[in-house]
């Protein structure tokens, strides 16, 4: 029996922010932005090389939904991912190595957190 993890709903408050966060800053590639009716809105976005989404828009969450916490971005180089997202004006925190797995943290504008991660620790070169 597979199972398999693809998508991953986010609360947001402002949908249009938060598209220009994932899209220009994190570097999500926007697969669908779409409005099917009764109000709804969809975008999915994808990260590069990556098998599961996230999605936001308007209808699909409650509005006192809290923020999620402790998505895993795995990562080779954590240095160089983190200093390009520093570079697009992400605030991300100082990398962080436990035992040979290094990460670092970063929020969207909504308080959904999450963290990049690297299995070979900080000496990714």
């Amino acid at each position: 029996m597979d199972m398999k993890l693809e998508l991953i709903p986010l609360p947001v408050t402002d949908v249009d922010r938060s598209k220009a966060f994932y899209v220009d800053a994190v570097g999500f590639g926007l697969d669908h932005d779409v409005e099917p009716g009764n109000g709804m809105r969809i975008v999915q976005l994808t990260p590069p090389g990556s098998a599961c989404s996230i999605a936001f828009g308007v209808g699909m969450t409650r509005r006192d939904a809290a923020p999620v916490h402790g998505i895993h971005l795995v990562v080779d180089d954590i240095a160089a991912v983190r200093e390009t997202l520093r570079s697009r004006g992400v605030d991300v925190g100082e990398i962080r190595d436990l035992g040979g797995v290094a990460y670092a943290t970063f929020s969207d504008p909504d308080g959904n957190m999450w963290e990049l991660q690297s299995l070979r620790g900080l000496n990714a070169r």
